[in-house]
């Protein structure tokens, strides 16, 4: 009775979640009247704005993912190896970027970091960069830090950071040579999420004035027609590529490990 359940529910949720998607994607194929086409999508890849502002977003994810996996991975295995009457603490503290808004963080990015404050960073295009990034690791770390911390449970961290020890290892050795290489596909899974939640942000970039592709989905949502559905079905495609490489590093990895 549950599996019947389970396969209508399923059965009910395809054409909810299927037929915008297609609607969306058919509008974005009729520019050309009269004729399906991808004018749209030439038009949106032919705009050097478009070039800009993906190439933007997409180095700043990188530096994001960088920043995230430098920041969650040693406190999470800190706070597993040493303090664990710390987790519910952090689980907690990693969890407020998800009732915190987005635009309740770079109004107080703004004012902690003006050109009138302590740290100016909001003085130059480099500090603005800066603080975006930080802004954009704030609102990826619920995911970054679940990820990690799925993939430090799966592990006995106690053993193989003793093992580690008795050989010699330093700290930063037994993180970059032991720890990491066994929660590889946890982290992978944190760095693409944060990738897809870098490429559809908006309201940081938009108030901290940076050409990122969020704000310019914004604009060309604003000012065209066709093009916007067009832009719409490459970033569901740029999320879902994620959400792909995900599952296919977890299918990968095992196979890759059991390799003599």
């Amino acid at each position: 009775m549950m599996r019947l359940l389970a396969w209508g529910a399923f059965l009910l949720g395809v054409p909810i979640f299927l037929l915008p998607l297609l609607g969306m994607t058919e509008f974005s194929l009729s520019m050309r009247r009269g004729v399906y086409s991808l004018d749209a999508y030439r038009s949106v890849l032919a705009d050097p704005a478009f070039r800009e502002t993906f190439l933007y977003s997409v180095v700043l994810a990188l530096f994001t993912i960088v920043f995230g996996v430098l920041l969650v991975v040693p406190t999470a295995y800190w706070v597993r190896l040493r303090m664990p009457g710390l987790r519910p603490v952090v689980e907690f503290l990693t969890l407020l970027p998800l009732v915190i808004p987005a635009i309740v963080l770079v109004f107080g990015y703004i004012r902690l970091y003006n050109t009138s404050s302590f740290l100016p960073l909001t003085g130059s295009t480099t500090g603005t960069n800066i603080l975006l990034m930080f802004g954009y690791a704030t609102l990826a770390l619920p995911y970054m830090y679940r990820a990690v911390d799925t993939g430090l449970r799966t592990i006995d961290v106690a053993t193989l950071t003793e093992a580690a020890q008795s050989l010699g290892a330093g700290w930063a050795t037994i993180l970059a040579r032991v720890i990491l290489p066994n929660i590889l596909v946890a982290v992978l899974s944190g760095a693409f999420l944060t990738f897809a939640i870098v490429m559809g942000e908006f309201t940081m970039a938009a108030l901290l004035n940076r050409p990122a592709f969020g704000p310019y989905l914004q604009i060309v949502g604003a000012n065209r027609a066709y093009e916007p559905a067009a832009l719409a079905v490459i970033a569901f495609a740029i999320t879902w590529a994620c959400m792909g490489l995900i599952q296919l590093v977890t299918r990968l990895t095992p196979h890759m490990r059991t390799r003599p």
